[in-house]
């Protein structure tokens, strides 16, 4: 977490910390601080005070855009949704229940090698009975970003509404939801060095957000429960200092990020993941033949380099990930990816510790693999 996060949200731990639905003094001081951290986090989106609800997550968010969406569908006889086969697992699994439980259907859309989804492969999805289209503002493993203006307007001239999981983009690069013609956006504070536990939901006025957490009449009566004032304030603290160093940020890590990619991808045998065009500028993912990611993973933490071989809320999974495969790859190549996700605090000493340490333990690994010992004897084919 940043250090103006910490400050931002020390006073609510200790001095402010009355309840923001009391009437009382000490409660209207953290009403203020309430709202003054709603209107920050509007400001950094483009958006109006009042479309901005606090969550615990951005997987709660997740949920309650689509539920909210599918639900009123329902109601006019609209049960198909569209969406992508690299969804985060908020999404996917949400969409999966609303299918068996709820009788909705759902469309992925193919995100190709490229793992870049086009608008029009959407125009051509939308069906008369289509109530929402959900697509990721950026993909959380191989950090690919979808052409979400070009998307939020083929919904708004279909009459469809349009959510966009933006965990991985907010702070990142910029994002308007006016000018990307987005209904409903989720966000997580601890994506741009703000606490974990704390996220946000923007749903355009007029869109009828319903309620998910039964309760009080907190968050004008669409997310029941205390507000976390003290997580909300860091995060908007956190998103308007991100959002300030945005252009500094994405140039200085860009550089790293390439700096790193150009090191790595002359590995024998290694592929990278994802269209760098289209990118986030702190991402990269990798896969190496003839490893397994878990080995992988553990060797670079012996040596400094903290890295992770997919989604973090997926990481006790034994399955590849569900990404790589949706961009075409084999379950064998699969297995041995490698996610780095850098931030500005990151260095030029980081990068080079990360150019030194991959390649000797990417070789280590190759040493004892089997696998990788009848691929060079040509007993089995390399497949990348």
């Amino acid at each position: 977490m940043s250090r103006t996060a910490i400050e931002a949200m020390l006073p609510y731990l200790d001095k402010i910390y009355g309840n923001p639905s009391s009437l009382h003094s000490a409660g209207q001081e953290a009403k203020e601080a309430l709202e003054a951290a709603r209107a920050d986090v509007a400001r950094c989106l483009g958006a109006q005070p009042n479309e901005i609800y606090f969550t615990s997550c951005g997987s709660e968010s997740d949920n309650q855009a689509i539920r909210s969406a599918a639900h009123l569908g329902a109601q006019k006889g609209k049960k198909h949704i569209v969406s992508t086969a690299f969804e985060h697992h908020a999404v996917l699994h949400t969409l999966e229940r609303l299918k068996k439980e709820e009788g909705f259907e759902v469309t992925l859309l193919d995100v190709h090698s490229s793992g870049v989804v086009s608008a029009e492969e959407v125009r051509a999805a939308i069906r008369p009975d289509t109530c929402l289209v959900t697509v990721m503002f950026a993909n959380n493993e191989i950090g690919t970003v979808q052409p979400i203006a070009e998307i939020g307007a083929v919904c708004r001239e279909a009459g469809v509404l349009f959510h966009t999981d933006a965990v991985q983009a907010v702070g990142h690069i910029p994002v308007d939801v006016v000018g990307q013609n987005i209904d409903m956006l989720s966000l997580s504070a601890h994506k741009f060095h703000g606490p974990k536990g704390v996220g946000a939901l923007y749903c355009r006025k007029g869109v009828r957000l319903l309620p998910f957490i039964d309760g009080g009449a907190q968050e004008r009566g669409r997310r029941a429960g205390t507000e976390n004032i003290a997580g909300i304030a860091a995060m908007a603290a956190a998103l308007k200092e991100a959002c300030a160093g945005m252009r500094e940020n994405a140039a200085k890590l860009t550089a790293l990020r390439d700096k790193i990619v150009a090191a790595l991808t002359k590995i024998p045998h290694s592929r990278l993941n994802g269209d760098m065009e289209h990118h986030l500028p702190g991402t990269v993912n990798m896969c190496f033949e003839g490893i397994e990611g878990e080995g992988l993973l553990l060797h670079l933490d012996d040596r400094g380099v903290c890295a992770s071989s997919g989604s973090a809320c997926t990481s006790g999974s034994l399955e590849p990930s569900h990404v790589l495969l949706a961009i075409g790859l084999p379950h064998e190549v699969a297995h041995g990816s490698l996610r780095l996700s850098l931030s500005e605090y990151n260095t030029e000493e980081d990068a080079d510790r990360i150019i030194a340490a991959v390649p000797e333990v990417v070789e280590y690994l190759r040493s004892m693999s089997p696998v990788w010992k009848e691929m060079e004897r040509g007993e089995m084919k390399h497949l990348i």
